[in-house]
């Protein structure tokens, strides 16, 4: 795997605890976590002290946090997984990664353990490949490049602003085909990081050119959400809203301006 040169105070990491006991978790991650600054915030719904092993630079957030800094009348739920977004409110680095509590660290096909943190690094700080696919997939890692025929004016990329990782074991299915297959286990480790490519998989939206900022551009995806799909479920309009309602909390907060 190759590797970045990573400036660890650039990282939090954020962890959404709906477990109260976290000490097989965090030491199952101790030799990555160690490096890095650790964000955890408690699911309101736990009644239970967190247990959090010593040894990690941890901050840790609690319901009256969030009452406090969001407000108790917020349209946005920060309970069960959803309490991690607090965490990317109140988060000042540059580099934030996500990780559930009932998740462990994968092992390569040779036994060898996988720093899963790391590669989301070097993936957000290497360009990705949308608009056109590179079949050795990543072309920025150690022992590949672009193959024959890719075009040259596009083999620089574009900024990479997400990067997703998926796991072992229960594979991430819809509810529907879980319970078709309820027994069913992925099993089989690819060691493989490639871009979605344009258009395909996932949905496309034009914004106009004054959406120049993250937020702009949010706020006028909720427009359009709310306009062409609205009509057809509630849902829609009330995922809208809610889009504008994240929007609000993050400037007032302060989000994404370090030293705020």
């Amino acid at each position: 795997m190759a590797q970045a040169s990573i400036k660890e105070n650039e990282v939090d990491i954020v962890i959404g605890a709906i477990h109260p006991d976290l000490t097989s978790f965090m030491n199952e991650w101790r030799s990555v976590f160690s490096r890095f600054h650790l964000i955890i915030v408690k699911d309101p719904d736990i009644k239970e002290e967190l247990k959090i092993p010593d040894g990690f630079d941890v901050d840790v957030y609690t319901k009256s946090d969030i009452d406090r800094v969001v407000g108790s009348y917020s349209s946005i739920s920060f309970s069960g997984y959803s309490c991690r977004y607090f965490g990317f409110l109140v988060s000042r680095k540059k580099y934030v990664i996500s990780i559930d509590d009932d998740c462990v660290p994968a092992q390569d096909g040779t036994g060898n353990f996988v720093d899963a943190v790391t590669q989301h690094i070097f993936n957000l700080t290497t360009p990705a490949t949308p608009f056109f696919f590179n079949t050795l997939y990543d072309p920025y890692r150690k022992g590949a490049d672009f193959v024959r025929g890719y075009p040259f004016s596009l083999r620089s990329g574009v900024t990479c602003a997400l990067s997703l990782g998926l796991w072992l074991n229960l594979a991430d299915y819809d509810a529907p085909t879980q319970a078709l297959k309820p027994g069913e286990r992925n099993a089989r480790y690819v060691d493989a990081v490639l871009t979605i490519p344009a258009r395909t998989m996932m949905p496309s939206v034009r914004l106009p050119h004054t959406a120049t900022t993250a937020e702009d551009c949010v706020v006028e995806m909720a427009g359009t959400v709310k306009q062409q799909l609205g009509p057809t479920n509630p849902v829609f309009t009330r995922a809208a809203e809610a889009m504008v309602e994240w929007i609000r909390i993050w400037k007032a907060v302060g989000s994404g301006s370090p030293g705020n």
